[in-house]
């Protein structure tokens, strides 16, 4: 259920400054922003914080924030930004600032008010997560060619489920299909070494920002 926050305001747990550290703009300066609360509790969630840990402010407040950065490349990010109904309304005004628009979603919710122009990224969360059961299945049907499927993966076991999905629902032809080793859980090499031996058209990602600044920075 979304939150019963005013349509014009959101919880914001963050807003920054960085280069995008995934998905098909990684290395991209952009401006995130973090909205706080999420419907679900992955096991190996890297934003806890964001559960909790927030302030209130006005959709125009965001907007006043992001243009003090020198870019028109913006990412709502969680959290769960589809859980408040103030992001659609950001997207949309983002929009017709003539920004760039990307979502980060947990795949709980569907994206089908989303914005048009809006890229999604669509977490499609693996059983070694605890919230497969969570997801809004529809939302396979709902992407398009400009935007991503992810798979965060923790094992071998979440690994073959993901490719069975892949495969069976045709995914790669639907938008761009990103697969993620969980940080400390899955060696990248072993990851990369089974996309390669799968000979699925998937994109093989790590979260760059990890890599430069550490994997507890926040803020980055």
């Amino acid at each position: 259920m979304r939150s019963g926050l005013s349509r014009s305001a959101l919880k914001i747990n963050e807003i920054f400054y960085s280069l995008q550290g995934e998905s098909l703009l990684v290395g991209k300066p952009t401006v995130f922003v973090r909205v706080a609360t999420c419907n679900m509790r992955c096991s190996w969630c890297d934003t806890r914080y964001a559960f909790w840990e927030g302030h209130l402010m006005s959709v125009e407040e965001i907007l006043q924030e992001i243009g003090r950065y020198p870019t028109r490349l913006v990412c709502l990010t969680g959290g769960e930004p589809l859980g408040q109904q103030g992001s659609l309304l950001l997207m949309q005004r983002l929009l017709e600032r003539g920004y760039s628009v990307s979502l980060e979603t947990g795949g709980g919710f569907s994206v089908a008010t989303v914005p048009e122009c809006v890229t999604k990224v669509i977490d499609v969360k693996c059983p070694d997560s605890g919230e497969t059961e969570n997801m809004f299945w529809e939302n396979l049907e709902l992407a398009g060619q400009k935007d991503q499927f992810k798979f965060v993966i923790a094992s071998r076991a979440d690994f073959e489920w993901a490719v069975g999905l892949v495969r069976e629902k045709a995914l790669y032809a639907k938008a761009t299909v990103l697969f993620s080793p969980v940080e400390d859980r899955l060696a990248p090499e072993a990851l990369a070494r089974w996309v390669l031996e799968s000979g699925l058209p998937v994109t093989f990602q790590l979260q760059l920002h990890k890599k430069i600044w550490g994997k507890d920075a926040r803020g980055v």
